[in-house]
C-alpha cells in the first residue's frame, strides 16, 4: 500500500526538501502540494490524502486555521512541519488541539552532521499512518475488576484520558473547574515524548488549579491538576501513589489510557470518576467500562464536539459511559459530581 502525502508550505525550497524527503521513503508518494491553508482545504476536499504535511506560519490561511479547517470537513491525519517547533509552541498547542497529531521540524538540506535528510520525518509518518489500537473482543467483556480503594472516601480521583483534539478540550475543561475542586485532576494525553514538557506549560497557563506533573512515589491530592509523562505508561498502584511502567511494550499510545482507567477501576476509591474525550483510535473505552463496572461513573464526550469521535465512540460503543455529554458542560458535570461525593 502507498501512502498519499499532502504538503502544504508557502516556500518552494522548503516544499522541494519535503517532496525529496517523502519520495525517499518507501511506500509514500506525494499526492499534492499547495502553497497556503486555503489551498490546503481545497485539495483536501477535492483528493483527500493519508497524511497531510502542514506549515504553521503562512499568509492567507495558517497552518492552525487550515488544520481546524480540514478536521471539520475532511479529517485525516495531520503532522504538523515547521522551521521551528520551539519557536511556534503556542501555534502547535493550538493546532493539536484542532487535531494534529504530532510535530517535527523541517528536513535540513545538506545536514554536515551525516543525517539522513528527512528520516525523523519519515519516522513520524510512518508511526502516525501505522497506528492502530486493538479493537475489544466480540462477545465478552472484561470481568469486573477487585476493588481495593485507598483514597480518602472524601476526595474522589477524576481522570481524563484524550489525544486527537485533547489539548484544546482539556484547556476547555480546566479553565471551567473551580479552584477549590475537592478531588485530584489526572490528565492523559497521548502526546510525542518530545511536546509533554510544553504541554505541560501551556496547560498550566489555562487551568485554574495548580499543575503538575505524575510523579511515581507521590499520593495525588485534591485541589491539583496532574499531568501524565508520555515516556511510559501511568498507572495508579494499591497504595494510592502513582507509578509508571512499560507495559504494554511497543504500544504506539503514549500514555495509554487504558491502563490508567483499569487501575483507577481497581485501586481508587469509590466515588471516582472516568471522562474520556476526542481521540483517534479506541484507547481508553476498555478502560472506561472497567471503571464503570468497578461502581465508579464514567463520562464520554459526545460526537458533535469531537475533534474525532473515536475514542468516546468505542466507550459507547462497549456501554462504557454512564454519561454522554458535549464538552461545553463537562467541566460542570465534574464541579457536581465532585461536591456531591464529599457532600
Amino acid at each position: 500500500m502507498t501512502l498519499r502525502i499532502g504538503i502544504v508550505n508557502d516556500l518552494k525550497l522548503a516544499t522541494a526538501v519535503l517532496e525529496r524527503a517523502v519520495k525517499a521513503g518507501p511506500g509514500m508518494t506525494v499526492a499534492w502540494t499547495a502553497t497556503d491553508g486555503a489551498e490546503a482545504v481545497e485539495r483536501c476536499a477535492v483528493d483527500l490524502p493519508d497524511l497531510v504535511l502542514m506549515d504553521l506560519v503562512m499568509p492567507n490561511v495558517d497552518g492552525v486555521e487550515a488544520t481546524r479547517r480540514i478536521m471539520a470537513a475532511t479529517p485525516c491525519p495531520i503532522l504538523l512541519v515547521t522551521a521551528t517547533v520551539e519557536g511556534n509552541m503556542d501555534l502547535v498547542y493550538e493546532a493539536m488541539g484542532h487535531g494534529a497529531l504530532d510535530a517535527c521540524t523541517t528536513p535540513v538540506v545538506g545536514d554536515r552532521r551525516g543525517a539522513d535528510d528527512g528520516a525523523e520525518l519519515r519516522r513520524k509518518i510512518e508511526a502516525i499512518c501505522g497506528a492502530a489500537t486493538p479493537r475489544p473482543t466480540r462477545g465478552r467483556t472484561p470481568a469486573s475488576p477487585r476493588r481495593a480503594p485507598v483514597l480518602p472516601r472524601g476526595a474522589p480521583l477524576v481522570a481524563i484520558g484524550t489525544s486527537t483534539g485533547g489539548p484544546a478540550a482539556l484547556a476547555n475543561i480546566l479553565g471551567e473547574l473551580p479552584r477549590e475542586l475537592p478531588a485530584p485532576v489526572v490528565l492523559l494525553q497521548h502526546i510525542n515524548d518530545g511536546f509533554v514538557e510544553g504541554l505541560r506549560d501551556w496547560l498550566a497557563g489555562r487551568s485554574r488549579l495548580p499543575l503538575s506533573f505524575a510523579v511515581a512515589g507521590e499520593n495525588p491530592r485534591p485541589g491539583r491538576v496532574y499531568l501524565a509523562r508520555s515516556h511510559s505508561h501511568l498507572v495508579l498502584r494499591a497504595t494510592g501513589a502513582f507509578d509508571y511502567q512499560v507495559e504494554p511494550r511497543g504500544y504506539f499510545y503514549h500514555p495509554s489510557v487504558n491502563e490508567f482507567f483499569r487501575s483507577a477501576a481497581r485501586y481508587a476509591a469509590s466515588g471516582s470518576l472516568g471522562v474520556l474525550l476526542t481521540g483517534m483510535g479506541r484507547d481508553g473505552a476498555e478502560g472506561l467500562l472497567a471503571m464503570r463496572q468497578a461502581g465508579h461513573h464514567t463520562i464520554a464526550q459526545d460526537r458533535a464536539t469531537s475533534v474525532v469521535y473515536g475514542m468516546p465512540a468505542a466507550a459507547a460503543e462497549l456501554g462504557a459511559a454512564t454519561e454522554i455529554l458535549p464538552l461545553g458542560r463537562i467541566s460542570a458535570r465534574i464541579k457536581q459530581f465532585c461536591q456531591e461525593q464529599v457532600a
